[in-house]
């Protein structure tokens, strides 16, 4: 069974061992320990991260992340990734496009120019049009 422990990498904050012929060593983080193209690697702080498969399982795999450590997301999937620490937080994120751009989703959601209907989004969240108007207010 596919857990959250198979989409991370933890130890790039961790010194090789340098005592060889070149002086040198490469911790490498690649499709052989992570299968994924799309990854978050935390420079500092605590990050908790988390993705959500396509329909119809929809399923959450989340894991805190620390200095060193390295998640994959799938691509195209839902993820987020928010400071759980006591102080800030930095992460590099590697991706598989030279241009990836951002979607989020709320604003995708709601905030959309045109607006999409508040019919569909009632239907699609099963909520009343009301408070479809109300999230909308906040876009």
């Amino acid at each position: 069974m596919v857990k959250a422990d198979d989409f991370l990498f933890r130890g790039l904050d961790k010194m090789g061992n340098t005592t060889n012929a070149v002086g040198s060593n490469v911790t490498a983080v690649n499709v052989n320990q992570l299968p994924g193209l799309n990854t978050l690697v935390v420079i500092e702080g605590s990050l908790l991260v988390g993705f959500v498969t396509s329909n119809t399982d929809n399923k959450l795999f989340t894991k805190r992340l620390e200095k060193g450590d390295v998640f994959v997301f799938p691509e195209g999937l839902i993820h987020f990734q928010q400071n759980v620490g006591n102080s800030y937080a930095v992460a590099i994120a590697a991706l598989s496009s030279q241009n990836p751009g951002v979607i989020t989703i709320a604003d995708a959601v709601f905030g959309s120019n045109p607006d999409i209907s508040d019919d569909i989004l009632a239907k699609a969240f099963q909520i009343d049009k009301k408070l479809i108007d109300e999230i909308k207010s906040k876009f």
